[in-house]
């Protein structure tokens, strides 16, 4: 039977994840790491390290707690909530999880226990200019060349890409659609060039090239043309996690706009006085709230054994499409002043939009959902 009630030890986490992002991810924090080459707030992936909240989700015998994705949830909300800028889905999740499900022994051993502990970070690098989320969306090719592959192309938006030891690299290796690998590619490779890219959330993403790049066979993650396959696993828990991520940085948006709705006042009574701003509050919570009941239930169906190919693209469709909407009414409600710096709202305004097209856009999910649902019918 479905029970979405979190246990004393997840509301215990929640408030200890809430207590360190109050420490190390605070505003001030978040402003001065906009654009930032780096763009990890150090000190908080220390402390998220010394907790163990890295290897949260990953297995006991490589250095991790070996969690559920509900207990991941509940970590993703207060993430959120900060809008903690540290590479943990890219690193801990994506990476490890296509490293545990399909790496070799040796694999494994080398870079999973690293990124449990916060020594080694790895990002994937996936989107490329002008192509989608779709694996016809990977152009980049990797060619056998004795005992190397050589990578040629472009990715984009690839996140904390400076940051990283080695890059999770998606690179096409024959003309079926999902003739794809993954490749663990060094940063500081021969032919590796990155281009910082501005966005509108002032987050920190690279443009990263791959002129001519050789990595032994060995690099390659699991079997020839097994990438695809791997990658879309890997994507539905850390679809449920963006879901989580986006619901907490909307109920944080809700609350600070609740609060600026009972303390601004016009024409002698408050801002929420006013019927259509209480009605757009109202919306609004019960968006957040349907939301984050869906993002629930998926972790909870993956607690279970329970399928995600249909429940991770919904809560993703639903917490990105919340996450933008509450915080565009947000704005609208502070008024002018929200999309001042000293504000928190815009800092919320423009992650929103950014997470929505972040990890399967809007349209992605779509597709995802309806793949299944036209399955079953």
């Amino acid at each position: 039977m479905l029970d979405l009630d979190f246990t004393e030890e997840q509301e215990m986490l929640r408030e200890m994840v809430r207590g360190v992002c109050a420490q190390h991810a605070s505003g001030d924090v978040l402003r001065e790491l906009e654009d930032d080459p780096d763009g990890v707030a150090r000190d908080l992936w220390s402390q998220l390290a010394e907790l163990g909240l890295l290897g949260l989700m990953l297995p006991e015998e490589h250095g991790g707690a070996g969690s559920t994705l509900l207990d991941g949830v509940v970590l993703y909300e207060e993430l959120g909530r900060a809008l903690a800028p540290v590479p943990h889905l890219e690193s801990c999740v994506l990476s490890a999880g296509a490293l545990l499900l399909a790496g070799s022994d040796d694999q494994v051993a080398e870079w999973v226990p690293g990124i449990a502990a916060g020594t080694s970070i790895v990002v994937p690098a996936w989107l490329e200019p002008g192509d989608g989320y779709s694996p016809a969306g990977v152009q980049l090719t990797a060619r056998q060349d004795g005992d190397d592959v050589v990578l040629d192309g472009t990715k984009a938006h690839v996140r904390f890409a400076s940051a990283a030891d080695r890059l999770l690299v998606l690179a096409r290796t024959g003309a079926d659609p999902t003739a794809i690998d993954l490749f663990m590619v060094p940063t500081d490779a021969a032919g590796v060039a990155l281009d910082q890219q501005h966005s509108l959330a002032a987050d920190t993403q690279y443009r990263v090239t791959f002129d001519g790049v050789r990595v032994p066979a060995t690099a390659r993650i699991g079997d020839a043309d097994s990438g695809w396959v791997t990658w879309s696993k890997v994507m539905e828990q850390a679809m449920v996690l963006v879901a989580a991520q986006a619901n907490g940085g909307a109920e944080y948006a809700l609350e600070i706009t609740n609060q600026y709705a009972k303390d601004r006042e016009q024409f002698d009574k408050p801002l929420g006085a006013f019927q259509a701003i209480s009605h757009y509050l109202a919306d609004a919570r019960t968006s957040v709230d349907g939301s984050k009941l869906l993002t629930y239930e998926a972790a909870w169906a993956d607690s279970t054994g329970r399928p995600l190919r249909r429940l991770a693209p919904m809560s993703k469709l639903f917490a990105g499409n919340t996450f933008r909407d509450v915080t565009a009414m947000a704005q609208q409600v502070f008024g002018g002043v929200g999309f001042t710096l000293e504000y928190e709202i815009q800092l919320y305004f423009r992650r929103a939009k950014q997470l929505q097209l972040s990890w399967n856009d809007s349209r992605r999910c779509e597709e995802l959902v309806a793949d299944v649902v036209l399955e079953s019918a």
